[in-house]
């Protein structure tokens, strides 16, 4: 994993300029004075002399001056390399290195299930599309043997219809039991609501059947009364006219005897109206009480009887609909294993097969070859939709965030760039192997947010994930920045002569480092720190002018260069 930040600079440094050197004084020649020639006149040479020895005077103090000021600073090893500061943009950009993959990745699975025979566990393939191939939505890609899902399928037809000729009489008998239990009841009702007229009628005052038969006594006894004293009447005539002589013993003797007969019908209607009214009257009462409670209590056990009935045939009926219904529920499902042995593209794509690397054995995906439940048989990837997963280092992961956008090359197509953004970051650091380091990589997945084309899953890209952009700050090259600790310097030419200066440095990129405080813009600054043997290191040069800093420079835009 490499970490390269692509940046944009305001500017470029400039060429390498080399302190130029310091002039040699002409060197005098020990030679003879010259006579001026003829019609030369001496002072011009004069002149010339005085301004050769002006000249190295200058020379022998600037020199002089030029050594005192590098006392403390030297170069080693050749020339300083300067960079004049400017103000400008800095764009911070992270490149990442990774592979291509569908973001709509899309994994068909086996979902028969098992039916063993014949020594196969799984079912075969009878047909399958060839790896690598493309597709499009609704092509059939894979064909699964349906013989023995089949035969199960029409043993279930017939346990269907058995089971639905069953609930069919669990209907009826419900049916019927809810008719019976309404006649029985309407039977009831009637029987209680008779008894209930039978003792109204039996207590009437008036109409009553106890009145009627009491009156019938009382004619009777009228009627006895009436007879008796007939009969009473007719012996005392019958006696008379025996002493007289007009009748004879038997005359006399039969009126005694319908006397004694109308007597007795007389006492025998009084003790009818007796046992009526003293006996009859509550025997009857309590019979028509009794028959009005047993009817009640009928009609009660009637009501139990329907419930227990009904609840009786409506669990037989219950029981035959969830049969019914779990028989049904086989058969779908049946019909739907028979169905998903052949399989359709559920989307565009390039279908890829799935191996399986087992401990003991290699499943090879092919024509023949049993797939068990739930098994993957192949993947159809979205060419059209890619993304791109890659790993972030920790130095930079607080730089990344969801959204941010994004540029793509691909390796294969490297005159091809795609606009894209940074869909997630992963939250713990990618653990990796045993063998792998201490660094800290985070995975991060980078979407491509247009369609492409050609581009395969496992193709090698790179990223640039645009973290930030500052505008009108202050950046140095990288190679200017010298870090002890915390304490961040560069060198700065001051009248020809490099000085130590500390700075306070922000964000950063692989080119260019934002710089906050410390220098201004024009300034030049060493961009070959390492060619100077500061003896004053790590020491704290002399302070620098303020100088107002722009809104952007002040914010926190990053972690420091570190």
């Amino acid at each position: 994993m490499s970490t390269v930040l692509q940046p944009k600079p305001a500017t470029t440094p400039s060429a390498p300029v080399p302190t130029p050197p310091a002039k040699q004084p002409p060197k005098l020649l020990d030679k003879p004075a010259q006579k001026p020639q003829t019609g030369s006149p001496a002072a011009p040479r004069s002149r010339m002399r005085l301004v050769l020895i002006t000249s190295l005077v200058v020379v022998v103090v600037v020199g002089i001056g030029w050594w005192l000021t590098r006392r403390d600073v030297t170069t080693v090893g050749g020339e300083l390399v300067y960079h004049t500061v400017q103000r400008g943009a800095l764009d911070l950009t992270v490149t990442e290195r990774g592979n291509l993959e569908s973001q709509d990745n899309v994994q068909v699975l086996c979902e028969v299930d098992d039916v063993s025979g014949d020594g196969i566990n799984g079912t075969p393939i009878v047909w399958i599309i060839d790896n690598g191939a493309s597709v499009a939505e609704g092509d059939l890609i894979v064909e699964l043997d349906s013989t023995p899902l089949q035969e199960r399928l029409d043993a279930q037809v017939l346990r269907v219809e058995e089971q639905r000729s069953q609930l069919t009489q669990a209907e009826v008998q419900f049916e019927n039991q809810i008719t019976q239990n309404e006649t029985t009841l309407m039977e009831a009702e009637l029987a209680v609501k008779l008894a209930e007229l039978a003792l109204k009628q039996f207590g009437h005052e008036e109409a009553g059947t106890f009145q009627i038969d009491l009156q019938d006594i009382e004619l009777q006894i009228q009627e006895a009364e009436a007879g008796q004293m007939i009969e009473q009447t007719n012996l005392q005539g019958v006696e008379q006219l025996y002493k007289l002589g007009y009748r004879s013993v038997g005359e006399l003797n039969e009126a005694r005897l319908n006397n004694l007969r109308a007597q007795r019908q007389l006492a025998t209607a009084i003790s009818k109206r007796r046992e009526l009214v003293e006996f009859e009257y509550e025997k009857k009462k309590m019979e028509l009480e009794g028959a009005l409670v047993s009817s009640r209590q009928a009609l009660k056990q009637v009501g139990l009887d329907n419930t227990a009935k009904l609840a009786q045939v409506q669990a037989k009926l219950s029981a035959a609909q969830l049969q019914f219904a779990k028989e049904e529920e086989l058969l779908t499902r049946y019909r739907d294993q028979v169905a998903r042995c052949k399989i359709y593209a559920p989307q565009d794509g390039m279908v890829a097969y799935w191996v399986e690397n087992g401990r003991y054995r290699r499943d090879e995906i092919r024509a023949g070859a049993p797939v068990r439940p739930r098994q993957p048989i192949l993947t159809l990837p979205n060419l059209k939709k890619m993304q791109v997963r890659t790993s972030v280092h920790e130095s930079v992961l607080d730089q990344i965030k969801k959204g941010l956008p994004a540029t793509v090359r691909v390796d294969a197509f490297p005159d091809m760039q795609y606009t894209a953004s940074v869909n997630t970051v992963a939250v713990l650091p990618d653990q990796g192997g045993w063998l792998s380091s201490d660094t800290k990589v985070y995975q991060t997945i980078i979407t491509i947010d247009e369609d492409v084309q050609l581009l395969k899953p496992g193709m090698t890209a790179v990223v640039d994930i645009h973290a930030a952009h500052l505008d009108d700050v202050i950046s140095v090259p990288v190679q200017a920045i010298e870090q002890v600790g915390q304490e961040s310097w560069l060198y700065v030419d001051q009248k020809g002569a490099p000085i130590r200066r500390s700075v306070t440095l922000g964000m950063t990129n692989s080119k260019f480092v934002e710089v906050r405080s410390g220098i201004h813009a024009g300034e030049r600054v060493v961009l070959n720190p390492g060619a100077i043997n500061d003896k004053s290191r790590p020491q704290v040069s002399a302070p620098v002018a303020p100088e107002a800093e722009s809104p952007e420079t002040e914010q926190s835009a990053g972690d420091n260069v570190g």
